[in-house]
């Protein structure tokens, strides 16, 4: 047998180094390059945009208020009052899935007063905002971009240039105001169907809590901070979803087939800002 044409064993020593780490895909970098510089782009962007939103809301908004305020009016309407019973089933299936299980189980371990704290804690100043916010977007955010985007690629929004009027206060201005108002409203509805419908399945389940108990508990737990973080929380979703939402309908000439894209993208990002935002109110719930 000849030895010498044998392959030649690796060492105990270098077994005991284990084998060594390949590096990363050039390609695999190259993806991670790409949306690092895709999301840098689009907080630069939005944020320009938000910024000259602003600009122009504080100055010129009494500026052909004939025109203008009936418009914030339409958007009020079209994401306030027309969600309004996609707020109450919403509502409902919060009372049953959160208030009255949470409650119960509560009074089931004799922890029953501390149901105002946790109720207060989760649903007023977490899960009410957010839900209200994620169900304009779905329901309007999307009609949004799809609205501009066509009337951007039907060359609508370069017609109202040409004859002088301004795109961000004719067609932003008034859905940032809208979308504020409108989901400071249906969040206050939603936690007063939650809340009531919530106590409803309590009473069904035979747990010994009065309504005076209930609610008081309620109110005990709430401080002033509440109701203005919860007014300030709302607004600031009803701005992010109107500034995203817009910035991909308007910041550039889109092709008809690219609107699905866009309206994609815009979903996402409001998502990424609205739970940004949210994560930025919990640190100053923190803080309080």
């Amino acid at each position: 047998m000849d030895v010498e044409n044998e392959p030649a064993k690796p060492s105990a020593a270098v077994l005991a180094q284990g084998v060594p780490e390949l590096p990363l895909s050039q390609s695999y970098l190259n993806f991670v390059g790409r949306q690092i510089f895709r999301f840098i782009q689009a907080v630069q962007g939005v944020g320009a945009f938000a910024l000259i939103t602003l600009g122009v809301t504080c100055t010129k908004f009494n500026t052909s208020w004939r025109v203008i305020h009936p418009l914030i009016r339409s958007q009020i309407d079209r994401a306030g009052v027309r969600l309004l019973p996609g707020v109450v089933f919403l509502g409902l299936a919060l009372g049953l899935v959160i208030v009255g299980q949470t409650v119960s189980m509560l009074n089931k371990f004799g922890a029953g007063q501390y149901a105002g704290t946790v109720m207060v804690t989760v649903l007023v100043r977490e899960i009410g905002p957010l839900a209200a916010a994620l169900l304009v977007l779905a329901r309007v955010g999307t009609a949004i971009v799809i609205e501009l985007g066509l009337s951007r690629a039907q060359g609508e929004v370069e017609a109202l240039e040409a004859l002088g009027i301004d795109p961000v206060h004719y067609l932003v201005m008034p859905r940032v105001i809208g979308l504020g108002a409108a989901i400071f409203s249906l969040t206050v509805y939603l936690l007063i169907v939650t809340l009531l419908s919530g106590y409803l399945f309590v009473f069904v389940q035979d747990v010994p809590l009065t309504p005076a108990d209930y609610f008081g508990q309620i109110a005990q737990a709430l401080v002033w901070q509440d109701f203005a973080l919860l007014g300030l929380k709302t607004l600031v979703f009803g701005a992010i979803i109107a500034v995203v939402t817009c910035y991909h309908g308007l910041a550039q000439r889109l092709r008809l087939e690219q609107v699905s894209d866009a309206t994609t993208s815009a979903v996402s990002q409001s998502v990424v800002g609205c739970v940004l935002a949210d994560a930025l109110f919990i640190v100053v719930y923190l803080l309080m």
